[in-house]
């Protein structure tokens, strides 16, 4: 197995977003998540860098972009332990957890072949369970309960 430097081999940013701590496996559900194919900034993706808690991770970097915290905490649904940094003035100034939102609207295909959002056009809407539950989803249309990170993206 080589060898990395433990220097991140991807250039720093003035201003702008770095997801960081993406489990490899998630990082282009992420991109795709946060729709990086239609943004006009600058993007670094890097996948497969050593971290010590997942082994392998990827991360993004988006210069003089910054999400709301709607668009982030989608995040949580797929990559529940990402973190989030704010870049001034190549400058770490805010670092914030992705937390699951209480509603999911839109993103999630429901996995019951005969759950309505799958026969007629209409936008799924899940809820995010609390207490022992936590990380699962359930449809509100059907009841079907889904592992957050394993959710099948529409």
């Amino acid at each position: 197995m080589k060898q990395y430097s433990a220097e991140m081999p991807v250039a720093s940013i003035c201003n702008g977003t770095v997801i960081d701590h993406i489990p490899s496996n998630k990082l282009f559900k992420v991109a795709a998540l946060l729709h990086l194919d239609t943004m006009e900034s600058p993007i670094t993706i890097g996948n497969n860098f050593p971290s010590k808690v997942l082994g392998r991770k990827g991360i993004i970097k988006i210069a003089d972009h910054f999400f709301d915290g709607d668009i982030v905490n989608r995040i949580a649904l797929i990559a529940p332990n990402v973190h989030l940094n704010v870049i001034r003035d190549y400058k770490v100034v805010e670092k914030k957890s992705v937390e699951l939102p209480s509603e999911i609207v839109g993103i999630v295909r429901c996995s019951n072949p005969k759950c309505i959002t799958n026969n007629e056009p209409m936008p799924t809407r899940f809820s995010a369970l609390q207490g022992h539950e936590k990380g699962v989803i359930q449809c509100a249309y059907c009841g079907r309960k889904v592992i957050g990170t394993e959710a099948d993206l529409q």
